[in-house]
């Protein structure tokens, strides 16, 4: 189970926040999710969580094709500033899911603690790896060898998800992290 240590250790201290347990109090999600958000914290990811953004309302606000999520991140398209997406989480089950900026919701994974701990695994992993951290930004050209070992990189963290949390995985269309994955070098 990811710990807010385990994330500090990666992503840094200033990049990973806290929920206050007066904002996910009138959530209405699973009571030890509550407490892994107020604990645990979510990490600003590589690639993936630019900001964390806990909407503070009781309600769900983050409209999307599923009905209403409760909004944890926003990430705002570099080329187009009105494109956002976001993570969200599903009232009373904790299943959470990536919001596209036309509102699709994509299955992120089976719930909060699962969430945070794929988020735990794959930004330690991304952070550590020379080849997947872009160094030198993302317009960098891997030489053949380099891509054959970032795939071979990017197939082992797969299957690291995947034992974290088989159901992310259980599609490809409509489902976050085996489309992510593949579209990684790309």
């Amino acid at each position: 189970m990811a710990t807010y240590d385990h994330l500090i250790e990666w992503a840094g201290l200033r990049h990973v926040t806290r929920a206050g347990r007066d904002v996910v109090g009138g959530w209405r999600i699973p009571g030890s999710m509550k407490a892994l958000l107020v604990e645990v914290g979510i990490p600003v990811a590589p690639r993936l969580i630019e900001q964390v953004a806990m909407q503070s309302e009781a309600e769900p606000a983050l409209l999307t094709s599923r009905g209403p999520l409760y909004r944890l991140t926003e990430q705002v398209d570099p080329d187009d500033q009105a494109e956002r997406s976001s993570f969200g989480v599903e009232p009373e089950t904790g299943v959470v899911y990536f919001v596209m900026p036309d509102g699709e919701a994509w299955f992120a994974n089976s719930g909060v603690g699962v969430w945070l701990d794929v988020l735990h695994r794959y930004g330690s992993r991304v952070k550590a790896s020379e080849l997947l951290s872009e160094p030198d930004g993302p317009e960098e050209y891997l030489s053949e060898e380099e891509e054959e070992q970032a795939f071979a990189e990017l197939n082992h963290l797969a299957e690291e998800l995947k034992e974290i949390d088989p159901a992310a995985f259980n599609g490809y269309e409509g489902f976050l992290w085996p489309g992510f994955l593949d579209r990684w070098l790309y």
